[in-house]
């Protein structure tokens, strides 16, 4: 199975940083608003999923979320979670440490399409 969200190494390492420091952690990819449009990280269950929302896949072990109605602009894309420098306008728990999360993304191949991991609902 081809799966929908990665993450990359230099992410995964900060990732590990904020599990050792919060414990569980979650995704949901921000749909624009206050908090641009990037992947913000949670401590797992302070960011309430609702029956719009869809889970990617699981990356280090944590959720990835985001609105069906933005999944449907993403669906044909593959989401590389990475990490840069600077500090984001966001709520997401990396932003203290001088760091924000970002979203690279490539578009899957028809061959790819037909080999996708399932989706996950809330009500899953």
């Amino acid at each position: 199975m081809i799966s929908r969200v990665l993450i990359t190494k230099e992410a995964s390492d900060l990732v590990q940083q904020l599990k050792a420091k919060f414990g569980k952690l979650m995704f949901h990819q921000s749909g624009g608003c206050c908090d641009g449009s990037q992947p913000m990280c949670f401590e797992k269950g302070d960011f309430i999923i609702g029956s719009n929302d869809v889970c990617l896949g699981i990356i280090d072990d944590c959720e990835f979320w985001m609105s069906k109605d933005q999944f449907e602009y993403w669906k044909f894309t593959q989401l590389i979670i990475h990490v840069t420098k600077g500090r984001g306008s966001s709520f997401s728990l990396e932003i203290p440490m001088g760091f924000r999360f970002i979203t690279q993304s490539r578009l899957f191949t028809e061959e790819e399409l037909q080999q996708l991991e399932p989706l996950k609902f809330l009500e899953d």
